[in-house]
């Protein structure tokens, strides 16, 4: 507990190894609700292995995972579902020949009484949360093929929203997305923090993180460099955590183990 109450997740002394070499070495971090927390570092720094254990993608090898302060046992993806973490990757897991209500509801169809697809029911709902989530949103009728790369994250943010996610997962949202396009991501992120949903948002983009994120955690060679605010730290400070492994906090610090700051 802190003065913020109960942490949406919290991941203690988090442990993953390949062979000899130390992916995620003694990691705590928590988030949350309606808190995004960006998760920085170079290719191989550990972010998305701690990430993919708590998505079920990768068992860890030590540590604990507590969601609203109750431990979980999280082994798979389906795991991870059942506590509301969804994930949602940098290369959309989307049908591109199947339209927004296809693929929102994509293995998961709404039936009629006598077992059939009601379509018309799935365009209904997905209305109704595109609506909530991007009033703008207006092609439902089209292949996702033919969206924009930010209507795309809608749907897949959509999708999750839909089947009751707390915590989600982002990888790289605006990656190779344009400035309207990333905006239209940011305010998606925005909305879904109103709705009180805890963001780990995976990122190489400082400024982005600095634009969309309430705390960052950064990593480097499987180690926590520290947390911080972002609002009281520069880019300069967040780069110097991630090149030099060094906590703005105590200048002469080589980085922290595996604590929060």
């Amino acid at each position: 507990m802190t003065e913020r109450g109960t942490p949406l997740v919290e991941m203690r002394d988090m442990q993953k190894a390949f062979g000899g070499i130390r992916a995620v070495d003694h990691v705590n971090i928590n988030l949350y609700p309606g808190e995004v927390v960006g998760v920085l570092g170079h290719n191989g720094a550990g972010k998305s292995v701690l990430m993919k254990m708590l998505s079920g993608a990768e068992q860890r090898d030590g540590g604990k995972i507590l969601i609203n302060g109750v431990e979980a046992d999280i082994n798979n993806p389906r795991d991870a579902r059942n506590f509301n973490i969804e994930t949602i990757y940098q290369y959309l897991a989307l049908a591109d020949n199947l339209d927004a209500s296809s693929n929102l509801f994509l293995g998961r169809e709404l039936v009629t009484r006598l077992g059939l697809v009601d379509d018309a029911r799935m365009e209904a709902e997905t209305r109704k949360i595109m609506h909530r989530l991007n009033p703008n949103f207006k092609r439902y009728e089209a292949p996702v093929s033919a969206l924009s790369g930010g209507q795309r994250q809608s749907v897949a943010i959509a999708r999750a929203v839909y089947f009751n996610a707390k915590i989600l997962i982002m990888d790289e949202p605006t990656a190779a997305l344009g400035v309207e396009e990333t905006r239209m991501v940011s305010e998606l992120i925005q909305e879904l923090k109103k709705q009180g949903i805890g963001i780990f948002l995976i990122d190489h983009d400082i400024h982005q993180v600095k634009n969309m994120c309430d705390r960052a955690s950064v990593m480097k060679n499987g180690k926590l460099v520290g947390t911080v605010d972002v609002d009281k730290v520069t880019e300069d400070d967040l780069l110097g955590m991630i090149i030099l492994g060094k906590n703005p906090k105590d200048k002469n610090a080589e980085g922290n183990a595996g604590g929060e700051v």
